[in-house]
């Protein structure tokens, strides 16, 4: 599928609360404190504890790095995130990344994380993934959102 093919695709650990907010289009952004080395082309969102399964994917829509309060006065509509919240994440941080969240996809049937990557241990932040891989769990398990 081309969504699987370059630049790559990235395993992502979201929490439920806001991995279910980007599976119903409610949270346009995902935040982070890093920088892709490689920008990919699709999320794959891996729900963390309680669920702890893999439950869709998005398309990245871009990439936009700034400092903690600049990212929050262009996304505080669509952030899905409390202020508060948002505040605790970034604290002491000074740059941060926003990736736009592109056309969503859900998993018909959530995914172990065994079945995509041969482990139960789930990303620190994110990893990225084989193409091959991706290209199966899309094949095989897709319903659109």
């Amino acid at each position: 599928m081309a969504l699987c093919q370059n630049p790559s695709a990235a395993l992502m650990s979201i929490h439920p609360e806001y991995a279910n907010k980007i599976l119903d289009g409610s949270k346009k952004v995902e935040f982070r404190k890093w920088m892709f080395s490689n920008v990919p082309s699709i999320v794959v969102i891996y729900s963390t504890s309680p669920v702890s399964r893999v439950v869709g994917y998005f398309a990245v829509d871009g990439i936009d790095a700034s400092d903690p309060a600049s990212l929050w006065c262009m996304y505080k509509e669509v952030a899905g995130i409390r202020r508060r919240d948002f505040n605790d994440y970034f604290k002491d941080a000074e740059r941060g990344i926003a990736i736009r969240v592109g056309k969503v996809h859900k998993l018909f049937k959530p995914l172990q994380l065994e079945e995509l990557i041969g482990s139960n241990r789930p990303p620190q932040s994110f990893r990225y993934l084989d193409s091959d891989l991706c290209s199966q769990m899309i094949a095989s398990n897709l319903a659109s959102a």
